[in-house]
């Protein structure tokens, strides 16, 4: 067996690093922060194979080093490792159980009924904006609170929370950030406040929805409904926030490609797609882990190993987007990516991140014509994160 290939968590070259795992083979072995070893999936073809493989599953229970006590609690990484009893960590009758709810909340009819509202948290965010130039950094000033806002009205959670939750949530998604948890328990408690708001006092809101639904196989309890609310606001704003930066920076430093979408050439939807195929919100999803001996190709993943999918590999497959995989193309020919996942663990927000893009970029791109990277595109800072493409700050000039 070959050496694993050391994992950079700084995230300094996400991309380089895709391009690494992924000449290394579909799936290869890995060493994460802390020794901490895994096998990650590099390959479109194979990520198709394995996310709808039975055998790959989600609780921790099958991972052979953490139930060795092999794995410190300590470890950076534990929350996304083992985030809890959520329908992230779940497979089969339980999965679709505890997703069904949160399924129902976010599909493509409901999550278009939105867009009214989505246009006038869009207006109003850049209405701040403009005040604040000429000189502002964009992801904190309309990045993150376009989604934030979003998902804190169908959740209920208040603006003056906002603040709060970004700030656990870069901390949770850290790989270098100390006293993991710590982190945890301040996330824990967070949602396990607003659980016991809405059993208090039900609202018009997605919490007391899910609290008060009556799916098969029984009602939510307590825990399940902090750790479902923990993934829906992760996934409700990380990601947006993660794809309006990225496309934002890419279009900065592609003008030709710019162009075609303002003139109305190529439709803004295009750009989304590309954006999230080219720099996936999502970097690297840790873990999924071997219920038996899994044989793909001439690799064996042992029972009880832990399996992560690469994005930022899978997104520039050339075998899956041709030899320009690497090139930033809104107008290529429309090719299935998985920045959103695949099989029954794809992420039921993808709708609602989709249209906050489509509506946040034109709309920025109209307001603020001239708009302009504030420093060079190589000064731009990654936060120190394996899970998610995420910038420090996204500085621009009007």
């Amino acid at each position: 067996m070959t050496a694993p290939i050391m994992m950079d968590p700084m995230a300094r070259d996400n991309a380089a690093e895709g391009a690494l795992l992924r000449a290394a083979g579909p799936v290869v072995a890995v060493e994460l922060l802390g020794g901490v070893r895994a096998w990650a999936v590099t390959r479109h073809a194979a990520a198709r194979d394995l996310l709808t493989d039975h055998r790959l599953v989600k609780s921790a229970t099958r991972w052979a080093a953490y139930q060795r006590g092999e794995i410190p609690k300590s470890w950076p990484l534990i929350g996304l490792a083992v985030p809890g009893p959520s329908m992230v960590t779940t497979d089969g009758a339980e999965h679709r159980r505890l997703r069904a709810i949160v399924t129902q909340a976010f599909t493509p009819r409901r999550v278009e009924l939105m867009r009214p509202r989505i246009e006038a948290i869009t207006a109003g965010l850049l209405d701040r904006v403009a005040e604040a130039g000429p000189v502002v950094d964009l992801k904190t000033a309309f990045a993150f609170p376009l989604p934030m806002t979003v998902i804190g009205t169908l959740l209920g959670v208040p603006e003056r929370d906002h603040g709060h939750v970004r700030e656990l949530y870069e901390r949770f998604f850290s790989s270098v950030a100390s006293d993991v948890q710590a982190t945890i328990a301040a996330l824990n408690a967070f949602v396990g406040g607003l659980v016991e708001q809405r059993r208090a006092q039900p609202g018009d809101d997605l919490i007391s929805a899910l609290l008060e639904a009556d799916v098969e196989g029984g009602a939510l309890s307590d825990a399940e409904a902090a750790a479902t609310l923990r993934v829906i606001i992760a996934a409700g704003h990380e990601t947006t926030v993660n794809l309006i930066t990225s496309a934002v920076r890419a279009l900065l430093g592609h003008p030709d490609q710019l162009e075609l979408a303002r003139s109305g050439a190529v439709p803004w939807t295009a750009v989304v797609e590309e954006s999230l195929r080219w720099t996936p919100p999502t970097s690297n999803f840790l873990f999924r882990f071997a219920a038996e001996d899994i044989k793909y190709e001439d690799v064996l993943i042992p029972e009880g190993d832990a399996v992560l999918i690469s994005y930022n590999a899978l997104g520039r497959d050339p075998a899956q987007h041709g030899i320009t995989a690497e090139i930033f193309d809104i107008t290529r020919e429309p090719a299935r990516h998985l920045s959103f996942g695949h099989g029954p663990h794809a992420c039921p927000g993808a709708p609602l991140a989709r249209l906050e893009a489509a509506v946040a970029l034109p709309a920025l791109f109209d307001r603020f014509p001239a708009l302009s990277l504030a420093v060079r595109d190589d000064e731009l800072v990654p936060n120190p994160t394996m899970a998610v493409n995420s910038l420090r700050a996204l500085p621009v000039r009007f």
